[in-house]
């Protein structure tokens, strides 16, 4: 099976791209203020959908600005030396999951202080809202043939094209690899998107203790994330971080993990009225 070619661009409107890395982006906030209001109107959340409005902005902002700056600082440092406005071209791809849960944490954390409500009650409303959009946004990886995987010879394997893991080996000539690979973009879509989902939303449907939904998040994707970047090819220019086997993916996963512990032993009383 060879990796599809899809043009990165859906329409061009004179200067004007609209892409599909773009758009899933786009569809990933729709999905999340949506979600936001159905747990509003089931009366799961205290919340005003203008609340829900509010933190989306906070949280566009967090994604943009963490998610590219953490991308530059972990896996593209070197680009950005040689071409310093790189991180102004969000269009081209290249966002860090793990830049873009710090850029929300920091914006959760403003919009706790200007709407005086707690920072984990905030966290823990956001929690089952983001995983589908994470989804998409793997899937905005896969159109544009990102994340090549790791060699595999399992009949699952495709072919990647050449121009999307030439910075991996200097065989690959003509327009496709010679050897096929996992497809960790769309592993990742239904670990990150569907499977978290699934297990943070139904978590929160019963009211929880302050921090636990929160918890269950970050200790659900630390563990899927450490396990689909065994499948992951190691980002180019960086190999392996860590004890020879550990990619970035996988370093940056440990401290979600502890911090998911961290909050799941704690105790708190559970809440008696919804977040």
């Amino acid at each position: 099976m060879y990796y599809p070619v899809i043009d990165k661009v859906i329409v061009e409107l004179g200067p004007l791209s609209i892409r599909w890395y773009g758009l899933m982006y786009v569809l990933g906030v729709a999905v999340f203020y949506l979600l936001g209001k159905r747990r509003i109107r089931r009366g799961l959340a205290t919340w005003r959908v203008q609340d829900l409005a509010d933190l989306v902005f906070y949280g566009v902002v967090g994604v943009i600005v963490g998610g590219r700056l953490g991308f530059v600082l972990f896996y593209g440092i070197d680009t950005f030396l040689r071409d310093p406005l790189m991180p102004l071209r969000i269009w081209e791809g290249g966002m860090s999951f793990h830049g873009g849960l710090l850029g929300v944490i920091a914006a959760c954390w403003v919009f706790a202080k200007r709407s005086q409500r707690s920072f984990l009650a905030i966290a823990d409303f956001a929690a089952p809202l983001a995983p589908l959009g994470l989804g998409l946004g793997r899937l905005g990886n896969f159109i544009n043939a990102e994340l090549p995987g790791r060699v595999t010879e399992l009949p699952i394997g495709v072919y990647f094209p050449c121009d999307s893991v030439r910075e991996l080996t200097m065989r690959c000539f003509g327009e496709y690899e010679a050897v096929t690979r996992h497809v960790s973009s769309l592993y990742q879509a239904a670990s990150d998107g569907v499977v978290l989902f699934l297990v943070v939303w139904l978590f929160a449907a019963k009211p929880r203790a302050a921090g636990q939904v929160s918890a269950v998040f970050l200790l659900v994707y630390g563990c899927l994330r450490f396990l689909t970047e065994f499948v992951r090819e190691p980002d180019p220019g960086r190999g392996f971080v860590a004890l020879d086997w550990m990619t970035t993916g996988q370093l940056l996963s440990v401290p979600m993990v502890a911090l998911g512990v961290v909050l799941m032993l704690r105790r708190r009383p559970a809440n008696q009225t919804p977040a």
